[in-house]
Parts: structure tokens; sequence; C-alpha cells
């Protein structure tokens, strides 16, 4: 079976922990339910891609222009400290690149998020809130199309 024939599917485990918030031109945007720290998923639709090097070149140029353009739009909507942005695979192996807005007011500050504290979800309005202003961001800089 070729690439072309392979079909996308989201990794269960990004499905369960994230929100779907929309499209960019490769990847699909993931909001983690975690209120503690506004943290987003680009995962780029392509059938059982685990690193970066496993995308085409021009896949590879287009993965990092959107995660340069998120990184700047969120770093500026959401007034960030820093900008945490980092690809592991360590437990969820298909190719997936974190995009986290760091405070140094923040319950991790200056450790990594991971594995600190418990999740928090949002409540259905904080997310349409989140949604509400992503799309904001996203629209006017990137080919984003919104989940509807």
């Amino acid at each position: 079976m070729d690439e072309l024939e392979i079909e996308f599917v989201l990794d269960t485990q990004l499905e369960r922990d994230s929100i779907f918030l929309g499209e960019l031109p490769l990847c699909r945007l993931l909001l983690i339910n975690d209120k503690q720290f506004p943290w987003f998923v680009l995962v780029p639709r392509r059938a059982e891609t685990y690193e970066l090097y496993h995308l085409s070149l021009q896949d590879r140029v287009q993965m990092m222009d959107e995660s340069c353009d998120l990184s700047a739009a969120l770093a500026d909507g959401f007034n960030a400290t820093k900008m945490n942005v980092a690809a592991l695979g360590n437990v969820v192996k298909q190719l997936h690149v974190h995009h986290i807005v760091r405070y140094d007011t923040d319950v991790a500050w200056p450790a990594p998020v991971w594995g600190k504290q418990s999740l928090q979800p949002y409540t259905e309005g904080e997310i349409e809130s989140i949604r509400v202003k992503v799309n904001a961001l996203l629209e006017a800089k990137l080919s984003f199309t919104p989940v509807v």
C-alpha cells in the first residue's frame, strides 16, 4: 500500500486529551484539554508519520512555517513569557508538535509542564472562548479553517 492509499488517523491518546480546533494547510490544530496552560498541538495530516524526517521536504518546510506562525500568533495573542515548542513522541509516537504558552506565573514555571500537575479540563464556556480567540489570531495570519 503506498502513502496515497493510507488514510491519516489521529492517535487515540491525542484524540482523548485534546479538542479539535481546525485545520491548517498541512496540520490539524488541537488544544490540550488542560486549562492550566494554553497548550496547542500541530499534527501533520500524513499517515504513519512518526518523525520530522518522515515528511517530504515540501511538508517539512510547510510544517516549520505553520509552527513558527502559530508560535508567533500565540505568543502575541496570549502575551506569553516564553513559548515552549517541542516534538517528543515518547508516549504518542505519531508526529506532533507541542506549542505551549508559558508564563513566569504558571504552576509549573520554570520546569516543563509534563507530569507535574494533574490535568484540569476546560469548561464548555472556556473552550468556546479559546476557539474565538484562536480563530481571530489565526484567520488573519494563516490559512486556518476552524471547526464549525
